[in-house]
């Protein structure tokens, strides 16, 4: 880990549209100065105000992390605080011309791509880490979902994955240097179960969801491929080479073996990055979701 704060080289921007708003996004990631943080801009609303990416802010953890404050909203930010943590981007000020981050293909992989292109600069103050002398447990009463941090000298995830679903079976994934994040995590898309996806729909959630950006694990044996066009039609999306391949539809091949738990990684990084610092210590979780990330961070804040 480098000692310094760090900033982009250069300017670098996105185009895309929202996963649960399916509104469309233009976002501009500016540099920033020393001790600004990461922070967003809604450049489409009048005065135009800047929030914080604070765990303090998080409002809504439903299928994603959402931040507010005064009535303003950031939707889905944990794909992109992950990449930003990962890479140790500590200063930058995100500008967006709506609510809700782009989902592009439903990973951090062109995030990581277009950060690396401009390259970091590094700034000329001291980065200050979570490092904490006892470990801190956590249980989500409703889930049972459970997370535990113990102190180390570097930064490490292990996530373990067992919804108790045979189509997904238990998963294990691990990162134990940042330096591999851009080709062992970055890449790993969202994934959804079939049966969750018309219930998500008919939420009027994954609006801008589709087929191209999520994994959909089949995880109901006597799915017919009448009901694949049905929700096809569902989400707007053309059915007529949608097909069951194993126990995933066909839309986007797996890239690891485990890549819903190396997607839940990702995930993790990216809402304990709201912390606003990065941390030294060992993070472990068995089925994390943004409610338990969220909440952890909450805790490892107030331990500071």
């Amino acid at each position: 880990m480098s000692d310094n704060q760090k900033t982009l080289n250069s300017s670098i921007e996105f185009t895309g549209v929202g996963l649960h708003t399916g509104e469309g996004v233009h976002m501009v990631i500016e540099p920033a100065k020393i001790n600004h943080g990461v922070k967003f801009q809604r450049i489409d609303l009048e005065n135009q105000p800047v929030l914080p990416a604070d765990i303090n802010l998080v409002t809504d953890t439903q299928r994603s992390t959402t931040l507010e404050k005064d009535n303003v909203k950031i939707v889905t930010v944990e794909h992109l605080m992950s990449a930003l943590y990962a890479l140790g981007v500590n200063n930058v000020l995100i500008k967006m011309d709506s609510s809700e981050v782009p989902i592009l293909d439903g990973s951090a992989k062109y995030f990581v791509e277009e950060i690396q292109k401009v390259g970091l600069k590094v700034q000329d103050a001291p980065l200050k880490y979570i490092d904490l002398p006892d470990p801190i447990h956590y249980t989500d009463p409703d889930s049972g979902s459970e997370i535990l941090f113990v102190p180390a000298n570097n930064f490490i995830i292990s996530v373990v994955l067992d919804y108790q679903n045979l189509a997904l079976g238990t998963q294990y994934a691990e990162i134990r240097d940042l330096k591999d994040y851009s080709t062992e995590i970055a890449p790993c898309k969202t994934f959804v179960f079939l049966t969750e996806l018309e219930k998500l729909a008919k939420a009027n959630l994954i609006k801008g969801g589709g087929l191209e950006n999520a994994i959909v694990v089949v995880d109901r044996e006597d799915t017919k491929h009448s009901e694949i066009k049905k929700l096809a039609h569902l989400l707007g999306k053309d059915d007529s080479d949608i097909k069951i391949n194993g126990n995933v539809l066909n839309n986007c091949e797996m890239q690891f073996y485990n890549e819903p738990a190396r997607h839940k990684l990702l995930d993790v990084i990216g809402d304990l990055a709201l912390i606003g610092m990065p941390i030294k210590g060992h993070i472990i979780t068995k089925k994390p979701g943004h409610k338990l990330n969220t909440s952890f961070a909450q805790i490892l804040k107030k331990a500071m």
